[in-house]
């Protein structure tokens, strides 16, 4: 019977893998190519090269998204209002300065600079009848359109998916919105920060007798961009074998909530609401931010075992003894007393002293770097991380380049963050094959930039 079962999984698996390959051979001419078990790459062209993005988001969940595909190798078309374009290319101080002394107009903007890369920028007034169309024939040319508008948005301005899907039925279709497609709050704008606070984050971030604070960095913004990008990549491989695309509908408010990660399923299973603990973890103990003479650092004792070193190399092996911290349960209900003593210790000497100390000792601790020690870390230039690109305005610029390391290719940035419409000639001729006299007629009557 097993036996019987597992030839029946392998013959479907087979029957899959022919579909699969002959949906993607027959795509060939539009530039599309084959992944695993029909993929021929060439070079180090990325394992999306040949996918065409359309890109008609702003600010950072949706340009993270698409950035992170055009990491990969897609060709991404950033679509902008010729006025202005991305809100983000305004947001400053600081801007990178310009190359350029002569030019006195701001450089662009750093937060712009940390989310467009390896894209091609082209202004379109999709409010024209002549930028639609433009918008129309790239969606024929195109694997994947991201989009962040508000819910019925775009369906108003005859870019909504059921009208794009009957021009390409291959077409993924990508939605960011703050609250999801439906529902009472659907047409709700959606602010990272409004999403902290909304969505429990907020709550439980800050110090346990303070107010609530944000995060650092709009991580709900870049959380939603990261799982928009894994269901745009689910997506195409589904298409590969039904050579269908369809609509993905990604919330900041669902995906931070599915970001909650134990602290939801604490209440959803124990009942148990979650509070501010500041640096503190809590299910174990010692795990946060301890004071040292000069300044912090971060220790974790994950288990009995550790906790056990700790004791050791810090000179408290007398803690061992006490019933009170025998194990992790009795240490997360004797926290308070056992804080105490840790803070009472590691106050005595400064954190390089620390640092030195423990090294070694068979537990995590690190200490709190601020942001230019960050980019000093040994580990982070040995891997290479930050890249210095040449940008047509701002000369040689550093950025933090793709996280993610590949046995097969190399990430690589082939494109510097554009400026606003660069690109658009280039792509009206190529991908569409428009002529000067249809370039210059859109532009005339306003449908594209200047």
């Amino acid at each position: 019977m097993q036996h019987h079962f597992l030839s029946s999984l392998r013959i479907q698996s087979s029957i899959r893998q022919t579909i699969y390959k002959a949906k993607w051979a027959s795509n060939a001419t539009r530039g599309y190519i084959a992944p695993t078990g029909g993929h021929t790459q060439v070079g180090n062209a990325g394992p999306l090269a040949g996918i065409r993005v359309l890109d008609l988001t702003r600010v950072l969940a949706g340009p993270y998204c698409s950035m992170m595909l055009g990491d990969l190798g897609a060709d991404v078309i950033k679509i902008e209002h010729p006025k202005g374009g991305d809100d983000t290319r305004a947001w400053g101080p600081p801007f990178a300065e310009n190359k350029d002394e002569t030019d006195t107009t701001h450089g662009e903007s750093a937060y712009f600079l940390c989310a467009n890369r390896n894209k091609k920028s082209v202004t379109v007034n999709m409010k024209s009848e002549g930028g639609r169309q433009l918008l129309h024939d790239l969606v024929r040319q195109s694997d994947i359109l991201v989009e962040n508008y508000l819910p019925g948005k775009l369906d108003s301005m005859g870019l909504g998916y059921e009208e794009l899907a009957k021009i390409n039925p291959k077409l993924i279709y990508a939605s960011i919105t703050g609250y999801g497609q439906d529902g009472p709050y659907a047409e709700r704008p959606g602010y990272d920060v409004i999403i902290e606070a909304e969505a429990g984050l907020m709550h439980i971030t800050g110090e346990a007798d303070g107010a609530p604070v944000k995060v650092g960095v709009a991580i709900t913004d870049l959380t939603t961009g990261l799982y928009a990008k894994g269901a745009i990549l689910a997506a195409l491989i589904q298409r590969g074998v039904t050579g269908v695309g369809q609509r993905i509908d990604c919330s900041l408010l669902e995906s931070q909530v599915a970001s909650l990660a134990n602290i939801a399923s604490n209440y959803l299973i124990g009942g148990r609401e979650a509070k501010r603990m500041g640096t503190s973890h809590p299910s174990i103990v010692p795990y946060q931010v301890f004071p040292t003479a000069d300044s912090f650092m971060m220790i974790g004792a994950g288990n009995d075992g550790q906790f056990v070193k700790f004791c050791h190399r810090v000179g408290l092996s007398h803690l061992l003894d006490d019933e009170r911290f025998k194990t992790n349960k009795d240490r997360v209900q004797h926290r308070g007393e056992l804080i105490d003593k840790i803070n009472e210790t590691l106050t005595k000497e400064n954190t390089d002293y620390w640092l030195e100390r423990l090294n070694g000792a068979g537990f995590p601790f690190a200490p709190i770097n601020n942001i230019q020690q960050t980019f000093e870390h040994p580990q982070l230039k040995a891997r290479g991380l930050v890249q210095e690109i040449e940008h047509e305005r701002a000369g040689k610029i550093k950025v933090v380049g793709p996280p993610v390391k590949y046995s097969g290719f190399k990430q690589q940035i082939r494109l510097p963050p554009p400026l606003l419409g660069a690109h658009t000639d280039e792509v009206l001729e190529k991908v569409l094959g428009y002529d000067s006299k249809k370039i210059e007629t859109l532009r005339a009557d306003g449908s594209i930039g200047k």
